[in-house]
């Protein structure tokens, strides 16, 4: 009966140890996914800045040349 339940806690820790190495890798994955999205949002706000400022140059000219 001793040994029944050496082995159950054995089961039970490698069983626990594999769930906390899989949460570590996934955690890094996460990790890395966060950063990419960041990444691209940055990415995104700059070239929603450029969009902005080529519209208002663009309605700039467009006033200008109802001007002449």
């Amino acid at each position: 009966m001793c040994k029944a339940s050496w082995k159950k806690s054995a089961g039970f820790l490698v069983l626990a140890a594999t769930l906390a190495v899989g949460a570590c890798a996934s955690q890094d994955s996460v990790t890395h996914a966060q950063a990419t999205a960041d990444q691209a949002l940055q990415a995104a706000q700059a070239a929603n800045q450029k969009a902005d400022a080529a519209n208002a140059k663009a309605d700039r000219m467009y006033e200008q040349g109802l001007k002449k």
